[in-house]
């Protein structure tokens, strides 16, 4: 019998385990037109288990790419309050290689792998009595993930939703978006666009959020706990026009995937072969990959991914700077400084694992990778 349609696949919740993404991959269930060039794809586990993450939270996808493993990271547009599937909504932007190779390929019985979820751009790190929830484009993905769990677990809530799009037809979960607002009493729904279309009439709001826009669409925004996300120069307005209006920044939360700058780590001095003097070499600390069977040595200043990379081990990273947490594997013995930026949870640090992206070592390691 065909996988997609054996009953004896569903169980009760109380029977299956969580969602292990060290241990199970995913298996495409679902693909779906929101808007142009917009798709999202809906998953289950491999191995009936369920998906525990919190609204908000982010996946990154190992992509098997003609060119090799593709690594790409990816907000959660579902809601954990629908525990057996998970959903990425994605754009395919001009040039994306990742996303065009999900539309090309992904299809209904497909299986990639997946690491995750993490992040902590969520309203559940964040209680408040009312929120303000500010997009654009894509970057409502995490939003609709919220709402959709406020929907089916606290559909009382008091919640601003504004999402700016280029066109009409490009404002992703339109339909969705319109149904909650009929059914979520304390949901006000504000849509912003910022030229006509001649595929539909507009009457709505037009032009770029502003400090006089935004009152408009929540005049009582300084009472909320506002979350933010889209393109970085949208993100960078909103949060200038929030302090410029006096707004408590302690209460604005956005979700950004933009690399801080990294520095480059200078090679190590060589002696020359013939014995002359060259310059001192770098300090260099021992790792050793156990389950790769690689003694490797990490020049001064490096992470213990650069010195995996350099010595032919594989260890999956995608953001590579401790945020998605894709590069976390188990530390045997030795000490590390870790500088991350939330891709790992305080237990699993006390478990000995570490963020290979972003640690150094102290001094000579032992890594299960």
């Amino acid at each position: 019998m065909n996988a997609m349609t054996d009953l004896g696949l569903y169980r009760h919740l109380d029977e299956m385990a969580p969602w292990n993404d060290k241990l199970q991959v995913l298996e495409v269930i679902g693909v779906a037109d929101e808007a142009p060039d917009v798709k999202t794809f809906t998953f289950r586990s491999d191995n009936q288990t369920w998906f525990r993450y919190k609204p908000g939270q982010f996946v990154t996808l190992e992509l098997p790419t003609a060119g090799g493993p593709l690594m790409r990271t990816y907000t959660l547009s579902s809601s954990p309050s629908r525990p057996f599937s998970i959903g990425v909504t994605v754009k395919a932007q001009a040039g994306s290689l990742g996303t065009r190779w999900m539309f090309d390929h992904l299809k209904p019985g497909t299986h990639v792998k997946a690491y995750g979820p993490v992040g902590d751009f969520s309203l559940h790190s964040h209680p408040a009595a009312k929120y303000l929830f500010i997009s654009a484009g894509s970057g409502v993905t995490p939003m609709m993930s919220m709402l959709r769990w406020l929907n089916d677990c606290a559909p009382w809530t008091d919640v601003g939703f504004v999402n700016c799009a280029r066109r009409p037809e490009e404002i992703i979960f339109r339909k969705e978006l319109e149904l909650l607002g009929s059914r979520m009493p304390g949901l006000s729904l504000g849509f912003m666009i910022e030229e006509r279309s001649s595929r539909e009439g507009w009457f709505g709001h037009m032009g770029r959020i502003d400090a006089i826009r935004l009152p408009l669409l929540a005049p009582d925004f300084r009472e909320r706990e506002i979350f933010c996300c889209g393109p970085d120069p949208f993100m960078r307005a909103v949060r200038q026009m929030l302090e410029a209006s006096g707004f408590d920044m302690a209460r604005y939360h956005q979700e950004s995937f933009a690399a801080p700058a990294v520095e480059e780590v200078p090679a190590p001095f060589a002696v020359p072969a013939d014995g002359g003097t060259g310059a001192p070499a770098e300090a260099v600390t021992p790792i050793r990959f156990a389950l790769s069977d690689v003694d490797a040595e990490c020049v001064a200043g490096q992470t213990v991914l650069q010195t995996a990379r350099a010595s032919g081990v594989r260890i999956p990273a995608a953001c590579e700077f401790g945020l998605c947490g894709t590069c976390k594997v188990k530390k045997v013995s030795g000490d590390v400084e870790m500088s991350h930026n939330g891709g790992i949870l305080d237990h699993e640090i006390d478990d000995g694992f570490i963020l290979a992206c972003c640690s150094k070592p102290l001094s000579a390691l032992e890594i299960e990778a």
